[in-house]
């Protein structure tokens, strides 16, 4: 009987710090905030947002099943590294709302056919899959993508209205 009462409360504890963790609110973007570059740390999981030169917030990110590496090819599960544009924003998209990223550039390109490979695209800062919103930040505890940078619904809304079109992105391992 005392173990059960133990592994109950453990239980009662880890599900409290889980909610909590849920449903504790995280810090919002300023209103009227237009970002103008951004920055990709895949190892530190991290997506740094600038305006004018000055970090105005930092998103905690999911990133490619192969999360070391740059991207080589089409299908490798690797997120590219180095520099890009936010080129394309999406509303109708299957995961939530996305912004694109240029990738491939001539670079990229030219590695692939080098490699005999499809170089592959449609490299996004995406929300959660639709209809799997409710996943919200524990996309960071498990969540992986295929190549894309992925942040919760609710930083992908944030994202989509500040970063403007042609904002430089930089992808780091």
């Amino acid at each position: 009987m005392k173990i059960f009462k133990t592994v109950f409360l453990g239980v009662i504890v880890i599900f409290s710090l889980l909610t909590i963790y849920y449903i504790y609110p995280e810090s919002k973007l300023r209103i009227n905030i237009k970002i103008d570059k951004l920055i990709v740390s895949k190892s530190k999981r991290l997506l740094l947002a600038y305006a004018n030169g000055k970090l105005v917030k930092t998103y905690k990110i999911s990133i490619g099943l192969q999360p070391t590496g740059d991207k080589k090819f089409e299908g490798d599960n690797r997120t590219p590294e180095g520099i890009y544009i936010i080129n394309d924003k999406n509303t109708n998209s299957v995961c939530h709302k996305n912004l694109g990223i240029s990738y491939p550039n001539n670079e990229d390109i030219k590695y692939a056919k080098q490699l005999g490979k499809p170089v592959g695209g449609n490299i996004k800062i995406h929300g959660l899959p639709n209809g799997f919103g409710f996943i919200s930040k524990f996309h960071r505890w498990f969540g992986f993508t295929y190549g894309c940078v992925m942040v919760t619904n609710e930083e992908v809304d944030e994202l989509y209205n500040a970063v403007k079109l042609g904002s430089k992105i930089e992808i780091i391992p």
